[in-house]
């Protein structure tokens, strides 16, 4: 039996995480610590309500004292740290925030983490898992090689900075001072719960209200795309048998550039719509209600400042070392993607007010 504390548990990942570690280890507890800053959603995390063995708490990371106390009462012996500031486009226009949550909240965590599990009675097995990205490794060009667990770091935004600088932390913990740590960098992910600023939600919530779905550059941008619900369980095969101090990577295998994605998302609404009478009068401003074709929507818009071409992950180590393989094709992990979209509609309007859907509209301008 084990005691986890979730960083980060009210966001797009945590919170699929968190659902999956008490659906498949019922006997543990989960304690999620949540800022609840804009991404956070206790919404995402309504069906843990009642169960016994979950609690959420309401703070932030930099907290030592809050963080230590929760390690010290709920006596826990494994931090998953998701917590962090993930959108590059926010990064680019507001950098301060990833600095202080991605690489100062990091370093709190890890001081409290030490103090705790190095420096007191609580002495003995643990586990500091770090929830990073691939975006640290830089870019790639058509013909290079997928980064591996040894690339060089060479990012290129605030937001990937700030995660270079937190795995960097990790690493020195684990090489310091002795904390057992591992870090997984992870390729895009999709899937259930993500906040509709990410590039496959946001498409979906923009056919499905008519409103164009923009597109950076020419859409020749690459990455590799991870269904969350993959994502986590390479999580729980790290935390439960990777090496103390060691880096896997997690990809899905599944590299696709950006108008492909959308042209692929565009194709899925069409055929759901074609099946589904109900959805036209749902969601009648979407041009597949009418029979229009949803791409009619795509709208190429000036390329964002610094824009890696492509990202894609070299897995094999996770693969060969501790047998991960993802469960899901992109074609499947879309279909998923687009029919949770359409049976939680709640969930993404209750996000969808007017500030928000003025601030996203305001990060593209048109060509």
């Amino acid at each position: 039996m084990s005691s986890l504390l979730v960083t980060g548990g009210a966001g797009f990942i945590g919170a699929n995480f968190v659902h999956y570690w008490l659906r498949q280890h019922p006997d543990d507890r989960v304690v999620v610590l949540d800022a609840l800053t804009y991404a956070g959603n206790l919404a995402s995390l309504a069906s843990a309500s009642g169960n016994p063995a979950y609690r959420f708490v309401q703070g932030d990371i930099r907290d030592t004292t809050l963080v230590g106390s929760l390690l010290e009462k709920e006596a826990i012996d494994t931090i998953v740290h998701f917590a962090a500031e993930s959108h590059v486009d926010r990064s680019i226009s507001s950098p301060d925030a990833f600095i202080q949550t991605n690489m100062v909240g990091t370093y709190s965590l890890l001081e409290a983490a030490r103090s705790h599990w190095l420096g007191g009675t609580a002495a003995g097995e643990h586990r500091f898992h770090h929830v990073s990205t691939d975006e640290v490794y830089g870019a790639l060009g058509v013909e290079d090689p997928a980064f591996t667990e040894h690339t060089a770091y060479a990012p290129n935004s605030p937001y990937s900075a700030s995660k270079a600088g937190s795995d960097h932390l990790v690493r020195a913990y684990h090489h310091t001072y002795g904390l057992q740590v591992t870090t997984s960098n992870c390729s895009n992910n999709y899937g259930p719960y993500q906040f509709p600023e990410k590039l496959i939600p946001l498409m979906i919530v923009n056919a499905l209200d008519g409103k164009p779905m923009p597109v950076y550059g020419d859409g020749s941008n690459i990455r590799d795309w991870l269904y969350v619900e993959d994502h986590v369980r390479g999580i729980d095969m790290v935390i439960k048998q990777g090496a103390v101090g060691e880096t896997y990577n997690i990809g899905g295998n599944e590299e696709h550039a950006n108008l492909d994605i959308v042209s692929r998302l565009c194709a899925s609404i069409d055929e759901i719509f074609a099946a589904d009478d109900g959805l036209a009068g749902r969601f009648p401003h979407a041009p597949a209600a009418s029979g229009t074709a949803t791409s009619s929507l795509i709208t190429l818009v000036k390329d964002r400042p610094g824009h890696d071409w492509r990202y894609a992950v070299d897995a094999s180590r996770i693969q060969a070392e501790l047998g991960f393989s993802p469960a899901h094709d992109f074609n499947s992990g879309l279909r998923n993607t687009v029919a949770w979209m359409l049976a939680n509609e709640d969930w993404w309007r209750a996000i969808l007010d007017d500030s928000y859907r003025s601030w996203i509209e305001d990060q593209y301008e048109k060509r």
